[in-house]
């Protein structure tokens, strides 16, 4: 017998270990079943499950389980991230607080004198952490039910991986894709390293717009004004850009400034780069220190000069009295000068958006550096082709264009990374700098000799890749490339990829780039892209905020079940998650209504009876239910194709609660309970296989509670569900005039449940209903269920008439009736009509408050995108109170 309530923790770690100790998590590269591979997007090693991580596991796996019951020899690798800088910062942190610190180009090893530890001895340090700090995720992963193929984990460090990285370097350097170049990169003066852009946080600050006056050169008191937010970069000036239909600067064009302080001559020239809405409309050009000044100074054919150091620190390229400076010391200095000299015209206040390390917290410098790149614009066209032809799709296809719009403009991709825990880069420099790219030290050497005709000492570069090159390779480095293995060419390509918008750039495209260029073929035919979860308010989670909700608390509370239930029914393509607790809570609530449906049916004999067919079915109440289970079916199975999540948890809620839980096992207690034992029979096998099917179609979603009942429930041998065959679905099983049927008896009963909430007729008291204008059909439904009826909505009698209502009745419009309800002997009308008019104006006004707002143009500027939601989303509320309260007072005779 099955307990009194559902025990949700006691159950997750049963089940799951019994599915991973059943091997169910496998996949079978011998099979001759229809493969099926996702790649999980690999978590850092240093991360904690957060609030993405669930939704993404949870559709992951949704996907997984479904296809494993469709019969497909299912892959889903699972695997962990090197996460070069934040993993070096964790173990940084750690050798810290033991005295030591990294010696960089020192050989002092642990333990030295100086409490210093050299390469090898941090690296045998970053491993140690792994191993016993370094699972937290997976294991986290697990809890919310991940059905991964965990004995194929990988890690981007493992050595077959690592080869993997070692050889597409070595092959895209021979084929002229990988080069050095001395280009501006997001340096971080911090942690002395060069980050991606997606390492970069954009953080609002208070700053000043200072326009400067540069002076003419050989005109005396001519001047031409720029802007700067940043006049420390100023220094580095190599030329001022105008636009070419500027008519204000046409004389100015071909001539020189001087740059104040410096005294360099700065040529003006027009370049469509300059704004002449913007500022003075003129633009100083820094190409050592800014993206877009470096592409007009490489335009116009302009020295790039570099006056920060490391430590964003003034150099040699400064005047002497500026040098070792501190970026922001030197502003202060310069812009006294600058003051002292009359050449600042004016000084604005302005809010400004400055780049920070997401990890390190400093102003990230755009710096001027040699690194190593990828010549990712040859790379992304065969991309592009892949999706115009659509060898992969995005979902929603809105994607597709963002997609678009970055590789069609994409820039090289700078690929060095100035840290210790990495892949470090496989090239070794000779004495006079030429570099020797090999797969191995003795390679290389081997090179070497061959260059300079003898033996020649190399030294190896000191920077790893970036770890989104190594992740590019993810879709087949994990399947042994560059081997030729059974799992390459079985799960390659993987038929789908779940992930977030924010690493479209990062990740799918240099996914897609490097499976195209080492596989000859798209990595994934499918790409969803899923949205972000907020808080309820719809604000972006963060610490700062102090808006964080992790998702094992709530697993805590509520159960795995519940938790995946919600995100799967609020993962709306295209609309972010906006998460309360209260809707976790009310899925829970949810699997309590499954447990406690599956109680009923073990309490009154609905047992599994392999005999039963539901074709057989006589009763219209049970030939409606199965109709029902096998639409409900359908629904799932198309939105599931249409990775439409949320419309299949839909489906599978709006059957189980309502039309299985509500009315079908309330319709059936009279029967249950009857004398009939034909009927009662035919009844326990229909809501015996209805539960036992719908078990089926509820476990990719929750699959601990299912695969619990199903334990309880299921007929000897039964397969556990996780290995069990989807339904087959037989529309010849829908009874078209039986689900009519049973759908007018359940929108009347509801019809007039509404109507005494909405009327305020007491819970006690019972009222007659008259079926007006009845036609032959509604006349016969009425005589059949009337029994049923009067039960369920609590009426004194139901009997056809031809005559008028009586007056103080309500009326409600069904399919071939008018139902009405005398209430003038319960209610006091008036009263009702007086009630109902006030909350129609009050809920008038709410809405004429909230349109005025949206409409204030104002307001739409200023407000946070999340407040301006709120307020639509009240609207919509208002409105849809204010509609149901009109229909109410309408139904007043």
């Amino acid at each position: 017998m099955l307990d009194k309530t559902f025990r949700p923790a006691e159950v997750e770690a049963r089940q799951y270990a019994a599915w991973d100790a059943s091997g169910a998590f496998a996949c079978d590269p011998g099979s001759t079943k229809t493969p099926y591979a996702i790649v999980i997007p690999p978590p850092n090693v240093t991360g904690s499950l957060h609030m993405g991580h669930a939704l993404n596991s949870t559709l992951q796996d949704i996907l997984i389980r479904y296809h494993r019951m469709l019969g497909r020899d299912v892959l889903w690798q699972p695997g962990m991230d090197h996460a070069g800088i934040a993993t070096q910062m964790v173990v940084e942190r750690e050798l810290a607080k033991e005295g030591l610190a990294l010696a960089r180009g020192v050989s002092a090893g642990e333990g030295g004198n100086r409490g210093l530890l050299d390469r090898a001895g941090f690296i045998e340090r970053v491993w140690r952490w792994k191993a016993v700090s370094g699972g937290t995720i997976g294991r986290q992963l697990r809890r919310l039910g991940a059905s991964a193929d965990w004995s194929r984990e990988r890690f981007t460090m493992d050595d077959d991986l690592s080869l993997a990285v070692r050889k597409v370097f070595v092959d895209l350097h021979k084929q002229g894709l990988i080069y050095r170049d001395k280009r501006l990169v997001n340096w971080d003066p911090r942690f002395h390293t060069a980050i991606s852009d997606l390492e970069v946080q954009q953080r609002e600050v208070k700053g000043h717009l200072w326009h400067l006056k540069y002076p003419i050169e050989g005109v005396e008191n001519a001047f031409i004004i720029v802007a700067t937010t940043r006049p420390e970069t100023m220094l580095g000036d190599t030329g001022i850009a105008v636009h070419p239909k500027d008519e204000r600067y046409r004389e100015l064009v071909g001539r020189r400034a001087i740059l104040p302080i410096v005294g360099r001559l700065l040529p003006i020239f027009t370049d469509e780069y300059a704004d002449p809405e913007t500022g003075s409309g003129a633009v100083k050009i820094t190409p050592g220190h800014d993206f877009n000044d470096f592409e007009v100074g490489r335009r116009h054919a302009l020295p790039a000069i570099n006056v920060f150091d490391a430590d964003a620190k003034l150099n040699e390229n400064a005047p002497e009295g500026y040098r070792g400076l501190d970026r922001y010391a030197a502003r202060e200095k310069i812009v006294a000068e600058l003051t002292a000299l009359g050449l600042v015209d004016r000084v604005e206040d302005k809010t400004i958006m400055m780049p920070h390390g997401d990890r390190s917290g400093v102003a990230i410098e755009p710096w001027l550096t040699d690194q190593w790149y990828v010549n990712a614009k040859v790379l992304a066209k065969p991309c592009i082709e892949a999706v115009e032809q659509g060898r992969t799709r995005f979902v929603p296809k809105q994607w597709e264009a963002t997609f678009f719009e970055w590789m069609r403009n994409i820039q090289p991709w700078c690929i060095s990374r100035q840290l210790w825990w990495g892949h470090q880069i496989p090239a070794w420099y000779g004495p006079d700098g030429t570099v020797f790219v090999e797969m191995t030290e003795a390679e290389a050497q081997a090179a070497a000799e061959r260059h300079y005709g003898r033996a020649t000492v190399l030294r190896r570069d000191e920077d790893v890749l970036d770890t989104w090159f190594s992740s590019a390779l993810w879709p087949f480095s994990t399947l042994g490339w560059p081997r030729e293995t059974p799992e390459l060419r079985r799960y390659y390509p993987g038929a789908a990829l779940v992930t977030g918008f924010d690493i479209i750039f990062f990740w799918v495209a240099r996914m897609m780039m490097m499976g195209m260029h080492f596989m000859g073929e798209v990595p994934f035919r499918d790409v969803y892209i899923h949205a972000l979860v907020r808080d309820e308010r719809g604000q972006k989670m963060s610490k700062s905020k102090g808006n964080i909700i992790d998702p094992l608390d709530l697993v805590d509370r509520y159960g795995c079940d519940a938790l995946r239930f919600t995100l799967a029914a609020m993962a709306a393509q295209g609309r972010d998650i906006r998460l309360a607790e209260s809707r976790v809570e009310g899925y829970r609530n949810f699997t309590t209504k499954l447990w406690n449906a599956a109680r009923f049916c073990q309490m009154n004999a609905c047992a599994f009876d392999p005999a039963f067919s539901p074709s057989q079915c006589k009763l219209t109440l049970n030939r409606w239910i199965v109709g029902a289970v096998i639409g409900a079916q359908a629904k799932v199975e198309e939105a599931l194709s249409g990775y439409r999540f949320n419309d299949a948890a839909g489906a599978l809620y709006q059957f189980t609660w309502h039309q299985f839980c509500d009315w079908y096992l309330e319709f059936a207690k009279p029967v249950l309970a009857g004398a009939d034992a034909d009927a009662k029979r035919e009844t326990q096998a229909t809501a015996a296989w209805i539960l036992g099917r719908l078990l089926h179609l509820l476990h990719p979603f929750v699959p601990f509670i299912t695969e619990e009942l199903w334990s309880h429930l299921a007929p000897a041998p039964a397969a556990p569900l996780i290995t069990a065959p989807w339904p087959k679905s037989d529309r010849g099983l829908v009874d078209t005039a039986a689900g009519a049927e049973m759908d007018w008896v359940v929108r009347l009963v509801g019809e007039v449940r509404a109507v005494r909430s909405e009327m305020n007729v007491p819970p006690g008291a019972t009222i007659d209903l008259l079926l007006g204008g009845a036609d032959d059909t509604a006349r016969g439904r009425l005589d059949t269920h009337r029994d049923l009826i009067l039960r369920l909505a609590r009426l004194a009698s139901a009997d056809a008439t031809d005559l008028p209502p009586p007056p103080g009745s309500v009326q409600i419009v069904l399919e071939g009736a008018t139902v009405i309800l005398p209430l003038g002997q319960v209610v006091d009308l008036a009263r009702e009509r007086e009630r109902l008019e006030k909350l129609v104006e009050k809920a008038t006004g709410e809405m004429g408050k909230v349109e005025r707002k949206l409409a204030n143009a104002e307001f739409i500027a200023k407000a946070r995108p999340e407040i301006v939601e709120e307020q639509r989303q009240r609207l919509g509320e208002a409105g849809a109170e204010r509609a149901k309260l009109a229909a109410a007072l309408e139904r007043l005779v």
